[in-house]
């Protein structure tokens, strides 16, 4: 699945190419997508200005002054700006035209979403989520009276939206492994120190990722159609059964709520 730094990835890719341009047309191809897509609501968009992309959690948003366009790449989407004259590839589902220029939208699990907002409003899927890892919002005052209470494992709590946006699978492994914490550590046994640590290499890992073009993962490209770079400095996430790159200690590997978790026994100890 596409995490925040490959959203983010997305998000600037797309701006130099759509910000201030006129939306000449929206195009559905498929009706649902993860929800029910607006077609007649995303259509009364056509003629306005696009006035920026931002992004909300693993959410893009195409902003205009009628409203706003929400996507989600869901667990396989991509997005390509390209001629609007390309043929289709398989699995091409919606069409934010721009003249000559289309920002498409491929999605083959169709676990993706694209919907609608009106100006100056927010979704009711943004109401829960927690603070975007990158800004102060997110600081290890918030991280330690969230996990004070919480007898949930720590990678869970880092991985929960309402306590902090944006921290996925691939993330969570590497900043564990970084602060030398076992994942399966209950969050309310960590240590002020060690959260506060955790904190910090948080955003240090995003943001490398962010500046590296995301993760390479196999269904993740860039708008320009080439893939991340950051995979090739990823320590633990896909290596299970493989040697720690800091001790060769053989890396473990676990299901933690249904996703994949990988850690050092030996330098992420309980």
């Amino acid at each position: 699945m596409p995490e925040l730094p490959e959203v983010e990835v997305s998000r600037m890719g797309v701006s130099q190419h759509l910000n201030q341009q006129i939306i000449s047309d929206v195009v559905v191809r498929t009706p649902k997508l993860r929800w029910d897509i607006p077609t007649s609501q995303l259509q009364t968009l056509i003629g306005q200005r696009i006035t920026a992309i931002s992004r909300r959690a693993k959410y893009l948003i195409i902003e205009t002054g009628k409203g706003n366009i929400i996507i989600h790449l869901g667990m396989s989407g991509s997005l390509r700006v390209i001629d609007s004259k390309v043929a289709l590839k398989k699995h091409d589902h919606v069409d934010i035209c721009i003249g000559d220029k289309v920002l498409r939208l491929n999605d083959p699990r169709r676990f993706g979403a694209v919907l609608f907002s009106e100006y100056g409003t927010q979704h009711a899927l943004f109401d829960k989520l927690g603070p975007e890892p990158l800004t102060g919002d997110f600081n290890a005052t918030h991280l330690i009276a969230k996990c004070a209470k919480r007898k949930a494992v720590i990678k869970l709590v880092i991985m929960d939206n309402p306590v902090v946006v944006g921290v996925g699978n691939i993330y969570a492994n590497e900043c564990l492994f970084l602060c030398g914490i076992h994942p399966q550590i209950p969050a309310n046994e960590l240590t002020k120190k060690q959260l506060t640590a955790l904190v910090a290499v948080i955003k240090q890992v995003l943001v490398a990722a962010i500046k590296q073009g995301g993760t390479t993962l196999k269904d993740f490209s860039q708008t320009d159609g080439k893939p991340g770079y950051f995979a090739q400095s990823l320590n633990v996430y896909g290596r299970g059964g493989e040697a720690c790159l800091k001790c060769q200690s053989i890396l473990q590997e676990v299901k933690i709520g249904q996703r994949a978790s990988v850690f050092c026994p030996s330098c992420q100890s309980v």
